[in-house]
């Protein structure tokens, strides 16, 4: 009677728990190869919007653990375990975490902003929040820059992402900006001209947009002549101090003076 009693408990439990747990491992092994499909599906988004390597792993890693959490909670719920303390809990622990890391979860919210829209990228040189470099490497939480010193600065994507951003590298051409001061005496057309053909004859300058020389204020103790040359980016600084030296060369060969202080030392009488 007792080994009856035994069987009749175990048929029980097999025929009410039985098709609970043959739902809980159909359901385990469906849900894997759908996480499986989405995670594949992610990483091809990721991979056709270029997003960073380092940023691809860190999102399908957290997509991963937080697919896999969700379809334990709904296998716990299939064979008939209470899961709404259980999600209580996890809700819990999620908040405590995010409130103690909510400066670190703000510099991953940036870094994900910049992946997404794209401010900058690898190889640009940017000016931001006080720094300028160029882009060495855009991280899950900083992006680093390298500045032209061979520096390196980090800087929290966080206050990066909700910041000003000036990038120098989006476009093709950059307008470089002088401002020469000759004195009172000199003639006018003859500077314009001077500086003029010292333009002309550097090849790395734009002919389109046409470079310009004006007069752009009467100083204290010089006529202050603006000049402005279009370059591809990268001859920008080629071009800078080429056009600098050899202006100056040429107002000395012209006779053209470049006023400068000058200081008068007063001896007094003993």
């Amino acid at each position: 009677m007792e080994l009856q009693m035994w069987i009749d408990k175990g048929f029980n439990l097999i025929t009410s728990f039985g098709p609970k747990l043959i739902g809980a491992i159909l359901i385990w092994f469906v849900g894997l190869w759908l996480i499986k499909k989405l995670l594949h599906a992610a990483r091809k988004l990721m991979e056709v919007r270029q997003y960073d390597l380092s940023l691809q792993k860190f999102l399908i890693n957290l997509l991963n653990w937080t697919l896999k959490i969700v379809l334990i909670i709904a296998l716990l719920g299939t064979i008939g375990v209470e899961t709404t303390s259980f999600a209580a809990i996890l809700a819990s622990a999620g908040l405590a975490v995010g409130l103690a890391l909510q400066g670190s979860l703000g510099n991953f919210a940036g870094g994900v902003l910049i992946m997404i829209f794209r401010p900058f990228k690898i190889g640009d040189y940017i000016e931001a929040q006080g720094e300028a470099g160029t882009v060495k490497q855009i991280e899950i939480f900083t992006t680093k820059l390298t500045t032209p010193d061979n520096k390196e600065i980090i800087i929290p994507n966080g206050s990066l992402s909700n910041g000003n951003i000036t990038n120098y590298s989006t476009e093709a051409t950059r307008r470089v900006d002088f401002t020469f001061g000759v004195g009172y005496d000199s003639d006018i057309k003859e500077t314009k001209a001077v500086i003029l053909d010292v333009i002309k004859s550097n090849p790395a300058i734009l002919s389109d947009p046409a470079p310009a020389v004006n007069i752009s204020e009467l100083g204290d103790s010089a006529i202050n002549f603006f000049t402005r040359v279009w370059v591809k980016k990268e001859d920008y600084w080629d071009v800078n101090w080429d056009i600098i030296e050899r202006t100056k060369e040429a107002l000395d060969a012209a006779g053209i003076d470049i006023p400068y202080p000058h200081q008068v030392q007063i001896q007094q009488k003993a």
